[in-house]
């Protein structure tokens, strides 16, 4: 199983990429093997807020749909157009090509909240 070792991880299996006040956001390795093959998408819009813990979209799968969760307090700046047409990329490359939606956020100290590779791999287990 692929665990960045740069990433942040919470426990509904979102990772987070923070780079200035912008953070990446997307699914795990072990999120997409988990539902399977990923056949749509529910974005947010730009410009949406959410607070940490809000639900921003779903990702359906051929087995069921999922919710995902903000794991930041912040505004969505984009998200990836690429997923509408391509949501498989989710399932072979959930850390890079298949990334769900950027936010710039409010407080970066939020981060030190969630688990880093290790404590992720552990909550794993």
């Amino acid at each position: 199983m692929n665990i960045p070792e740069n990433l942040k991880y919470t426990e509904d299996h979102e990772w987070v990429l923070l780079k200035d006040d912008t953070v990446t956001i997307g699914i795990t390795d072990f999120a997409q093997s988990e539902l399977g093959d990923i056949i749509f998408i529910e974005f947010p819009e730009p410009g949406d807020t959410f607070e940490d813990g809000d639900s921003f979209g779903t990702v359906e799968a051929v087995k069921t749909v999922a919710d995902l969760f903000s794991p930041v307090s912040g505004e969505v700046i984009s998200i990836n157009e690429k997923l509408e047409d391509q949501p498989e990329l989710i399932n072979s490359n959930p850390y890079e090509e298949g990334w769900l939606v950027k936010m710039k956020i409010t407080d970066t100290t939020i981060l030190d909240n969630l688990m880093n590779a290790g404590s992720y791999k552990d909550h794993l287990s």
